[in-house]
């Protein structure tokens, strides 16, 4: 068995992160255009038709901007919870009734071959959460858009062959940089975006938990650089005794366009095997 994830966009600007297991495929949000995601998709042998549904972890902006489109032109069922249907609806137009969907945090559910099981995050939103998924033995886990490292979520993510994990800002550069000071207030509080070395110690505790492979995601593009979030979580890694690329994977994922594909197989009983490309 495999399950593959491609985040298609991951930042402050727009976000689109893709997950498949045989013929189940979804897309986590959509919050760039559905032209862009469409053409993206194509690149990794995905055709938009052949999406399975498309699920919603809350309703700002730079999550939801291509959902209503994707869903109309593609026939697409939303998966979202009553709260952030009822905040996102103003703002992705109509949706046939058929492609309503909701779910309960905490109480998982299946889509095609997949269990999906969401969890509650600290995040200023309707009803905001991330999502784990399990191909059989598999779990590939998504948790961006986190105010704050909480047991809960730490909890929900543990154990997973493949995580994304927010990485979304230098504390430095947000305090010294061009944003208002209430903006500022709102990242840096419990409800808002993780830091880069809030991010590293988080992921170093859930190493030791079992997760084999870390994508920093959900950068900001005024308040940090693919390469200070890297080697912020590297040089945290290697000071708990954990080798970048060796003993752990560690990437990053991009803004403004696909990152790798990235496809874990189980092997056998608790082996695992991950490939990019």
């Amino acid at each position: 068995m495999q399950l593959q994830f491609c985040p298609i966009f991951s930042g402050s600007s727009g976000n689109a992160l893709y997950v498949g297991c045989g013929e189940t495929r979804l897309l986590v949000d959509a919050g760039v255009s559905g032209k862009r995601v469409a053409a993206e998709l194509q690149e990794i042998g995905v055709s938009p038709a052949q999406l399975t549904g498309l699920l919603v972890t809350h309703e700002h902006g730079d999550h939801i901007a291509g959902v209503g489109i994707l869903s109309r032109r593609y026939d697409l069922p939303i998966y979202a919870t009553e709260r952030a249907w009822r905040s996102m609806r103003p703002s992705i137009g109509e949706v046939a009734a058929r492609n309503v969907r909701m779910f309960e945090p905490e109480h998982n559910f299946y889509i095609g071959s997949m269990d999906v099981m969401p969890f509650r995050i600290p995040h200023d939103a309707a009803d905001p959460v991330g999502f784990s998924f399990y191909a059989g033995q598999l779990k590939l886990s998504i948790a961006t858009d986190i105010g704050c490292v909480q047991k809960s979520w730490m909890d929900a993510v543990a154990e997973s062959d493949i995580l994304l994990l927010e990485s979304n800002h230098d504390v430095g550069m947000l305090e010294a940089g061009p944003y208002p000071y209430e903006l500022k207030r709102r990242i840096l509080s419990s409800h808002g975006h993780l830091s880069n070395e809030d991010a590293s110690s988080a992921a170093v505790a859930l190493i030791a938990r079992g997760v084999r492979n870390v994508i920093l995601g959900h950068l900001s593009g005024e308040n940090n650089h693919p390469e200070l979030a890297y080697e912020t979580a590297a040089a945290a890694f290697r000071a708990a005794g954990i080798a970048p690329g060796e003993d752990i994977g560690l990437s990053v994922a991009l803004r403004h366009k696909r990152s790798a594909l990235f496809t874990v197989e189980a092997r056998a009983p608790m082996q695992r095997a991950l490939n990019w490309r």
